[in-house]
């Protein structure tokens, strides 16, 4: 059996006898332009038809197609879908509707990405970027559109900004440390070059263990996806330091690096809390079940994504002035992996 087609605008228009113009008065609510007579026709044919108008035309008939375009560095990683999800309770809530891009980690379509999503129309961008190189380095990129950045920012592009407060984050977390015995401090990050938040994150450990000098010890290690021999050197060499009677621990850049110390830590029959300590970016669902529960840094990303969604609906219905910088606080979640000797 074929399928129905759906009714149009034409459809009612020819069973009313009218215009599609004069069908579109009625359904933008002008009917003080139709006499009674002719609103009466339009509305029985309506009726009759089971006539239900586009929402997308319906918007954009006014200008806006009430659709924010949302694009994520990596759809695989549990921080972006739970930014994601709160951005996108925060838009429904205010009538609009959410179109997801993901970059897979690939730089070279962040302008592709912003091209597709304003070919759709859409109101506003989200913008969870890979943060490196000169695809969005200016506001022409964007066709015209307001846009918010989140977690990373990109240099030439002044927008509004919500992230952690990594500053305030790598404070709590290095503190929490060293007040717990650990003199050693071994940070791991992905690769830093053009990435706003692991940058930050190093530039705030190095001042929190200038800050604890000379008690305190402190090392960056940055983690290549591939270098698992460099990262079990990195490891092998703190619990060296670890041995002179320095309580040693790692804090991991987030729960991708997470993941790589906990394979490391395995590979070389280490233990967390016993043999080295550990506080991680990033409150992963399975971090509780890895040796003896691993600390972390709890991210608010649903207040993040609320936060990013509600900057970009505030711009849309006429907030001027200069970008904004929105920094939420992180929880500090303790296990076992960081508990005092």
């Amino acid at each position: 059996m074929q399928r129905p087609s759906r009714v149009t605008i034409a459809d009612v228009a020819k069973a009313a006898g009218v215009s599609k113009a004069t069908v579109s008065r009625f359904l933008n609510h002008r009917e003080r332009l139709l006499s009674p007579d002719i609103a009466a026709r339009v509305e029985a044919a309506i009726a009759l038809l089971d006539y239900t108008p586009s929402p997308m035309a319906q918007a954009l008939s006014h200008g806006r197609s009430r659709l924010i375009g949302l694009i994520v560095a990596d759809i695989t990683n549990p921080y972006s879908v739970a930014v994601l999800r709160g951005a996108e309770k925060a838009c429904q809530e205010a009538g609009y509707l959410v179109m997801l891009f993901n970059l897979g980690n690939d730089i070279d379509r962040e302008r592709e990405a912003i091209d597709a999503l304003a070919g759709y129309q859409v109101d506003g961008f989200i913008l969870n970027t890979l943060g490196r190189g000169k695809a969005l380095a200016d506001a022409e990129a964007l066709h015209g559109r307001p846009a918010v950045l989140v977690d990373r920012r990109h240099v030439g592009m002044h927008t509004d900004f919500v992230s952690l407060d990594n500053a305030l984050a790598m404070k709590s977390a290095c503190g929490h440390l060293v007040e717990g015995g650990f003199r050693e401090l071994l940070y791991i990050t992905e690769p830093q070059k053009g990435v706003s938040s692991r940058r930050e994150r190093a530039t705030a450990f190095a001042a929190c263990v200038d800050a604890h000098e000379p008690r305190v010890a402190g090392e960056v290690f940055e983690c290549a996806a591939d270098d698992t021999e460099g990262l079990d050197a990195a490891l092998r060499a703190l619990c060296k330091r670890a041995r002179r009677g320095r309580r040693a621990a790692v804090l991991a850049g987030n729960a991708v690096v997470t993941l790589r110390v906990a394979s490391a830590m395995a590979r070389l029959g280490l233990r967390f809390g016993a043999d080295i300590g550990f506080v991680g970016f990033d409150d992963a669902e399975w971090a509780p079940l890895i040796g003896p529960g691993l600390s972390a840094i709890a991210q608010p990303t649903d207040a993040i994504g609320r936060a990013a969604a509600t900057c970009l609906i505030e711009r849309l219905r006429g907030l001027e002035g200069p970008p904004r910088q929105l920094l939420l606080p992180g929880e500090l979640v303790v296990r076992g992996s960081s508990t005092p000797a």
